[in-house]
């Protein structure tokens, strides 16, 4: 009698389904040991805080209003629910905010329009609130 040669798959199939099931209990309760904590979105007030300061660095050029601007900024880089924009403009912002030997119009833009963009892009996005229907449209009940 000559036997039938089976999918490698087909032998390894229960054993992987057992080994799973071993496994899984120790998976689940390693996940409600680590929680994730919730991390808010910066406030507007903190934003323009920064903002401000930033402001400060390019108008008077000091290395004491610089130092300030980018201490504020810096841990916004490891914030996790911040999107790549903002921490695009913190970055620019970071690299920028540095006191220089001239305080030229071109130095002055450079810090200042990462600045700008702090408050539209890092802010917490705003959900629509859902509309009801328009005067004059057809409800669902109505079709």
């Amino acid at each position: 009698m000559r036997q039938i040669a089976r999918h490698p798959l087909q032998l390894r199939a229960p054993s992987l389904l057992i080994g799973l099931l071993l496994v899984a209990p120790q998976a689940l309760a390693a996940m409600e040991l680590v929680k994730v904590e919730y991390v808010p979105f910066p406030s507007k007030d903190e934003l323009r805080t920064i903002q401000l300061k930033a402001f400060d660095c390019s108008r008077e050029n000091t290395a004491e209003s610089c130092e300030r601007t980018r201490a504020l900024a810096d841990p916004l880089m490891d914030h996790p629910r911040l999107p790549a924009a903002c921490k695009d403009a913190i970055w620019d912002l970071l690299q920028t905010a540095k006191p220089a030997a001239s305080n030229g119009f071109q130095r002055r833009d450079s810090i200042d329009k990462p600045a700008r963009r702090l408050t539209v892009v890092c802010a917490d996005p705003v959900k629509p609130k859902p509309t009801g229907p328009k005067p004059g449209s057809l409800t669902p009940s109505q079709t």
